[in-house]
């Protein structure tokens, strides 16, 4: 009978035979799994910030409009184009190539490039803001020496400007630009563009225009060493004598008339000679711009414009045109308004890398924190299922206890010892998914090893009892339930 006892209690709780269940891998720790997952948050959000720091800090690609072709606005604009590509700056520089200022200005005011040269004197885009001047031009009126053919006594007619009435003035240039500069002197002096004739030439051709006394006075405009203004001035002195420089008396009330231009002089002995001319001359000043599309973020421009200035400080020894760009006007009554980021470096106020992005960063740990919030969340109310699951099975047991301890059968004690088997398997595989802690499951292993002990004492007592008694005292409890 022993040998009989030991084989019916000895059965393992754990692999009961008559629910012989195939054994399931058990699955993966919640707990790795969430680690796993903090460990791809943290890589997902170290990643956005290096795309982040990438895409702020790639070189970024300016279209600048300039024009006409041969022009020194073309040239320099070239040699800064070659600079900054060749350069690790964060700014490359694309250029597109006009037909004049004219034409740089409307693909500016169309968004076909981002840059522009323009002149200061002609109308200036709607969305242009100021980035750099780079130069500034002055004009120059002179009357050639008379040649042969003519009397020594009209080649000193022309001295001022009003006495350009009724006389031929050539101007160097095609750029009707020059035309309507040329208007504005005479109107200042009060004299009728109409009675004025206007020849146009070529700058190529200004030197045989002279020759062939096509004029009686010229007008270029440009540096104060343009070589084209000095070759002009050059081809008026090849009969010899001195030219006569016309001064514009008038050039503070023209500046007040026309925001554009300024008041200037031309030094003396600054157009090709010590007697060209031979002493200081009143005249008016206009600049050409470097102008920015508006809309164009201000650490954009404020880069461009930084390596602008480094570029022209190499530049200026092997190319002198480009010791002629100057910071732009900041004031706010300026005639063209500077760009923010050409301000910010003109007044030191430039941005770093974090002052730029703070923000962005500063939201990025927020939402970091909150992801992280959300998922602790979300873990929690994953586990909140299981840690339900496992107090109804808790319950279960503690049920099943109380009725193995009055239970008459063998075979309901044998169900219940298989559904506690069960009730384990899945207290362990809720434990190993972190919906329980340890301390949740020693008490449930408490009730389990309780209810296991009463299972083994009911069934000493059922085989000790005789069956006849088993039977009335199942029949009496059966009638006592009904």
């Amino acid at each position: 009978m022993n040998q009989n006892l030991k084989r019916l209690f000895g059965r393992s709780m754990t692999e009961p035979d008559f629910v012989a269940a195939p054994a399931s891998p058990p699955p993966r720790s919640a707990r790795r799994r969430l680690s796993l997952v903090m460990i791809a948050g943290v890589l997902a959000i170290i990643g956005t910030l290096a795309a982040g720091y990438y895409f702020a800090m790639r070189p970024v690609n300016l279209r600048i409009a300039v024009g006409p072709a041969n022009s020194d606005d073309l040239k320099v604009v070239q040699a800064l184009t070659q600079a900054f590509n060749q350069g690790n700056g964060q700014i490359r520089l694309r250029l597109m190539q006009t037909d004049g200022a004219v034409g740089s200005a409307e693909a500016l005011a169309d968004g076909k490039a981002d840059l522009a040269i323009i002149r200061g004197d002609l109308d200036v885009p709607k969305n242009a803001q100021a980035v750099a001047t780079l130069r500034k031009n002055v004009v120059a009126i002179w009357v050639p020496p008379q040649g042969k053919g003519r009397g020594k006594k009209a080649a000193t007619k022309i001295t001022k400007i009003a006495q350009l009435a009724g006389h031929r003035v050539g101007v160097v240039g095609r750029t009707p630009a020059n035309v309507n500069l040329l208007k504005v002197i005479l109107q200042q002096y009060g004299v009728d563009p109409a009675k004025v004739e206007i020849v146009q030439f070529p700058a190529n051709e200004t030197a045989e225009a002279i020759k062939n006394q096509k004029a009686d006075a010229y007008l270029a405009a440009g540096p104060v060493n343009s070589k084209i203004t000095t070759d002009a001035i050059a081809a008026s002195t090849r009969d010899g004598g001195t030219p006569t420089f016309l001064a514009i008396d008038a050039a503070e009330a023209i500046a007040q008339n026309h925001p554009a231009y300024e008041a200037s002089q031309i030094p003396a002995g600054s157009l090709g000679g010590a007697d060209r001319p031979e002493d200081e001359v009143k005249t008016i000043s206009f600049s050409h711009h470097i102008v920015a599309r508006r809309g164009i973020s201000e650490s954009t421009i404020a880069i461009f414009t930084r390596q602008l200035f480094s570029i022209r400080q190499s530049l200026k020894n092997d190319f002198p045109p480009a010791a002629r760009i100057e910071t732009p006007d900041t004031d706010k009554d300026a005639t063209i308004p500077v760009h923010p980021g050409a301000a910010a470096f003109v007044d030191g106020d430039e941005k770093t890398f974090l002052d730029r992005y703070s923000d962005y960063i500063w939201w990025g740990l927020m939402l970091a924190s909150a992801m992280g919030s959300a998922g602790a969340w979300f873990a929690g109310h994953l586990k909140k299922d299981e840690r339900s699951i496992n107090t109804s099975q808790r319950d279960r047991l503690l049920d099943m206890l109380a009725a193995a301890r009055h239970s008459d059968s063998m075979e309901e004690l044998d169900q219940m010892q298989a559904e506690a088997d069960n009730i384990l398997r899945d207290a362990l595989a809720c434990f190993e998914h972190g919906g329980i802690e340890d301390g949740t499951l020693t008490a449930f292993n408490i009730a389990l090893e309780q209810f296991h002990n009463a299972v083994t004492d009911r069934k000493l007592l059922l085989i000790s009892m005789p069956q006849n008694l088993q039977r009335a005292t199942a029949q009496f409890r059966a009638a006592g339930t009904a």
